[in-house]
């Protein structure tokens, strides 16, 4: 498995759980959704576990808290302000990226007919770069806005390389 940078694990694990505490002994599961393709080029969506968890700190003295490292590499980190009723069409995602919502709520319809809506606290790793165009002309994935109002989200672009066949690869 591979290493996360420490930005970007923070923003992850603030949005994936909040209720496990240092004085816990036991790890905890928090849970992501993954946009992946299939060897037919279909895209999916898989809820995943993050549950590879150490606890130690970020920085002394700051106490000790859960960590999954899950990439370590180059990431650009960019936040996003889609207007309301904004439509994303078709598409696949430009790289392998998690993006967290911040404010508001949207949608991702895989291939496969699966629309998963997420909303602040949700996390979502859109890795469907190899899925090919169906006999409807879909590729990828279709998303939304939920609601009248814009939704902002935390985009976090990896130098991962998109893969096929294998959900939740991230834990």
């Amino acid at each position: 498995m591979t290493r996360f940078i420490p930005l970007a694990a923070a923003l992850l694990a603030a949005s994936v759980f909040g209720s496990a505490h240092a004085a816990d002994p036991t790890p905890p599961t928090a849970w992501y959704w993954h946009n992946w393709t299939d060897h037919d080029g279909v895209s999916h969506m898989t809820r995943c576990p993050f549950h590879d968890y150490d606890l130690k700190t970020m920085s002394k003295p700051a106490g000790p808290q859960w960590q999954d490292h899950v990439h370590e590499g180059n990431a650009h980190i960019i936040s996003t302000v889609q207007p309301a009723h904004w439509d994303g069409s078709w598409h696949p995602d430009p790289k392998v990226q998690w993006i967290i919502p911040l404010k508001g709520s949207w949608y991702v319809t895989a291939m496969d007919g699966k629309k998963v809506v997420m909303g602040p606290g949700d996390v979502s790793l859109g890795e469907d770069q190899m899925s090919r165009r169906d006999a409807k002309g879909h590729i990828g994935h279709f998303a939304g806005n939920i609601g009248d109002g814009p939704v902002t989200l935390m985009v976090i672009q990896t130098d991962e390389q998109p893969t096929v066949d294998k959900p939740c690869r991230f834990h």
